[in-house]
């Protein structure tokens, strides 16, 4: 990578330390309502349409070539690295030999031709079609499977961008339009978000529910729930039974005192190996195991299905799986840590 690319980079990459899940309304550089704090390293802003552009067609030609989210966060990362996510021309004397476009591929190491180079929907395409060559790149950490299909100078480089990655391929996966009001959903730059909008009534093993191994979250029967992060969804079932073990339906009310179980609920499975648990949805979840979801994603609807006594999001968050008793965490600290309030009404 030349000078001139490093410094593109720094001059156009800004952190983002909440943006607004507004799929692809967000490409214009609307407004927002949520709130922008200092991140870590004390930088602030957005992303400019340009590179939000070039994120949504990475993004696009990774769904119609069948990626899963982990390899389009991939490629936005290698992106970022290679050309700031930039579709770049020949830079002249400070070209890296014949480096063009995106991915800063070589027409010379079989790329393709300049021309197609630097159409964007073709180098995302050609970044695919060598990353799924790459035998388990799925379970390497992302600059090792970057590194084997760009084979940098710099092979430890393209770490830094993941959680910038996580943010904008969430930010472009089609969730529907922010309005701007009390139910618009934030998005840290860690790539994680709160599921729904409500308050939370009711916390982690208090002492009036000492087996309470998550968080309730308010909410109207109905309301879309959101995946909290990227991840696989690991578990779908219908978990409703009356207390004395007979059976009882989920795409019913549950009762506070008759009725045991989570109801409809969703596990997710996430890149660092957590996991979190979505409870008492409506109905039949949206989503299926096996399946790769983006942060943002509808994977159900809030519900009062199982041991519930109304409307309500029961959320839980495990260090590791299977998901158990035994490595549940209060939700409300594990979100903070990813720099998420729960607590925020």
């Amino acid at each position: 990578m030349t000078s001139r690319v490093l410094a593109l980079i720094v001059g156009v990459v800004v952190a983002v330390a909440f943006v607004c899940v507004a799929g692809l309304f967000a490409l214009t550089g609307a407004a927002s309502a949520c709130s922008v704090v200092t991140t870590p390293t004390g930088t602030t802003g957005r992303y400019d349409t340009e590179q939000l552009h070039y994120a949504r067609v990475t993004v696009t030609v990774g769904v119609q070539h069948g990626i899963p989210v982990r390899g389009q966060v991939i490629a936005v990362a290698t992106a970022l690295q290679e050309s700031g996510l930039r579709n770049l021309g020949h830079l002249g004397e400070d070209n890296d030999h014949d480096s063009l476009g995106l991915f800063q591929q070589r027409p010379s190491h079989g790329w393709g031709t300049p021309a197609q180079i630097v159409d964007a929907e073709y180098a995302a395409g050609a970044f695919y079609r060598t990353l799924v060559t790459v035998a388990g790149w799925q379970s390497m950490p992302l600059t090792v499977a970057a590194q084997a299909v760009q084979r940098s100078a710099y092979p430890d480089a393209y770490a830094q961008w993941e959680d910038d990655a996580i943010t904008l391929v969430g930010l472009v996966s089609g969730q529907p339009a922010a309005s701007g009001g009390p139910g618009e959903q934030c998005l840290s730059v860690g790539g994680w978000m709160k599921p729904v909008h409500g308050t939370v009534v009711s916390g982690f093993r208090t002492d009036s529910r000492p087996g309470h191994d998550g968080v309730d979250i308010a909410a109207t029967k109905g309301t879309p729930i959101h995946a909290a992060a990227s991840g696989l969804v690991i578990r779908v079932l219908c978990n409703a039974h009356l207390r004395d073990g007979g059976p009882y339906p989920c795409d019913v009310d549950g009762h506070p005192v008759n009725v045991l179980g989570c109801g409809w609920y969703v596990e997710l499975r996430h890149p660092d190996s957590t996991v979190t648990r979505y409870c008492h949805m409506v109905r039949r979840p949206s989503v299926h195991v096996g399946q790769q979801v983006a942060v943002g994603q509808v994977i159900g609807q809030v519900g009062s299905s199982g041991h519930s006594s109304g409307a309500h999001l029961h959320l839980e968050t495990h260090s590791g799986q299977p998901a158990s008793e035994s490595n549940a965490v209060d939700p409300v600290g594990f979100f903070a840590v990813r720099s998420i309030d729960l607590t925020a009404p």
